[in-house]
């Protein structure tokens, strides 16, 4: 796996929010099983791929249930005995904790994926976070930013009347 550099695009105000505001937990996949049980794993939560982590907690990848679909059947391996290992995406994009949310878009929407697992600087999966997600945050940010206009824009100074003796 690669932590790929995004471009430093932002707002002001979204630009400072950092990923472990908005993250979700994250639900892997261990690499100890079988090719059987990660599929039996991905239907029952009806998803198309999972994080792959070691015992440690470390994201070694992301498995498809395609991939492997098409790999372990379509070349006649037994599911129940056919280790993930070998079906592991390890050159899936990521994204640590202490980024910010316009970093971790950027990269996103640069791989045209919609979701990314986060890590800690050690590589231990602790969730994910979605384009919807970074979406809602930059609506709620902009709609306080409506209500409560810059310091910059507020009127400065007051009239009060002279009275005359």
């Amino acid at each position: 796996m690669e932590q790929i550099n995004p471009n430093h695009l932002g707002r002001a105000n979204f630009k400072a929010g950092t990923v472990k505001d908005i993250i979700k937990p994250a639900k892997s996949i261990s690499n100890q099983v079988s090719v059987k049980a990660a599929l039996d794993e991905m239907q029952a939560r009806a998803i198309d791929s999972s994080p792959v982590i070691d015992q440690r907690g470390e994201l070694l990848g992301t498995l498809s249930k395609n991939k492997m679909n098409r790999n372990v059947g379509g070349l006649g391996h037994d599911p129940k005995t056919e280790p993930i290992e070998a079906h592991i995406e390890k050159n899936n994009a990521y994204c640590f904790e202490d980024q910010t949310i316009a970093e971790a878009e950027q990269m996103m929407l640069n791989a045209k994926i919609g979701e990314v697992p986060v890590v800690t600087r050690e590589k231990l999966l602790i969730g994910t976070i979605n384009i919807e997600a970074i979406a809602q945050k930059k609506d709620g940010e902009n709609a306080w930013n409506l209500r409560n206009p810059a310091p910059e824009s507020a009127t400065i100074g007051c009239s009060i009347p002279l009275l005359h003796h």
